[in-house]
């Protein structure tokens, strides 16, 4: 079964050493523009590092880091794809991605929900 054709709440663990490289989760043809991570441990408490990474792939220019430390309990809803930016000539695309950056010690836990069309 592909990743298109299956549910995606996901329930995602990383320890000492673990990452997530930027990338963005496109399912398919049809995917809903926002999706949504909640966070179920306490940084500084269950883990260190582990910051959640937003970069805007800005055209011709260089990228930008956006990089968030939410609590336990917190929801962060964020793009899938991209967003619009108004620029110099009106409102343009800007490319987005994210990941998760090293975490230091401890355990995090979230849980991520990408919405798109399964068959």
């Amino acid at each position: 079964m592909s990743a298109v054709n299956r549910p995606t709440p996901l329930i995602l663990r990383y320890s000492k050493g673990g990452y997530n490289t930027l990338h963005q989760d496109l399912y398919g043809d049809v995917y809903f523009p926002i999706q949504l991570v909640l966070f179920l441990n306490e940084p500084g408490e269950d883990y260190e590092g582990g910051e959640f990474v937003l970069v805007e792939q800005r055209p011709r220019a260089q990228s930008k880091a956006i990089v968030l430390k939410p609590k336990k309990g917190d929801m962060l809803l964020f793009t899938t794809n991209f967003r619009p930016v108004n620029g110099s000539k009106g409102y343009h695309r800007v490319n987005m991605k994210h990941g998760v950056s090293e975490l230091t010690a401890g355990i995090r836990h979230t849980l991520g929900i990408i919405f798109h069309d399964a068959a």
